[in-house]
């Protein structure tokens, strides 16, 4: 009965560190989709439309959009995972935000000399989320002596 409670006490002290780190990416992802959406209304209010200021856009484009995936993947990790989310790294949450940023901002740069149809769209994706899914097997694999 003492190594129930005992196992009980180190999970409990291992989702609050989880969710602590969980709660700081996330802090991090709203500070970085306020800095982003408020420099490209910025730039998008205040300059011409040349090639830095072209380049600006899609980085402050890549920035805001990751911030605000964060919170919406860690949402979908907690609600849907394993143990809700608690085997699933803070660099896996941060990856994943910026696969969806990346994949916004390379349709918004296809779309611009009309090159973006829905099946470009779909293999994007596609491409996207078998990347993201041999990153996991390989995180699976690892061995870490715990």
């Amino acid at each position: 009965m003492a190594t129930s409670g005992t196992a009980n006490t180190a999970r409990r002290a291992q989702r609050e560190h989880i969710d602590s780190v969980h709660t700081s990416v996330v802090v991090a992802g709203v500070i970085l989709a306020v800095g982003g959406w408020s420099g490209l209304l910025w730039l998008l209010a205040n300059t011409l439309p040349t090639v830095p200021h072209r380049w600006a856009f899609y980085a402050l484009l890549q920035i805001a959009l990751t911030g605000t995936a964060l919170p919406f993947v860690r949402l979908l990790h907690r609600r849907f995972s394993r143990g809700a989310g608690l085997f699933v790294p803070a660099s896996v949450l941060v990856r994943q935000a910026i696969w969806v940023g990346l994949f916004v901002t390379t349709c918004v740069w296809l779309r611009i000399p009309r090159l973006l149809s829905v099946p470009v769209a779909i293999v994007l994706v596609l491409a996207i989320v078998a990347i993201e899914a041999l990153l996991r097997l390989r995180e699976r694999m690892q061995w870490r002596p715990e």
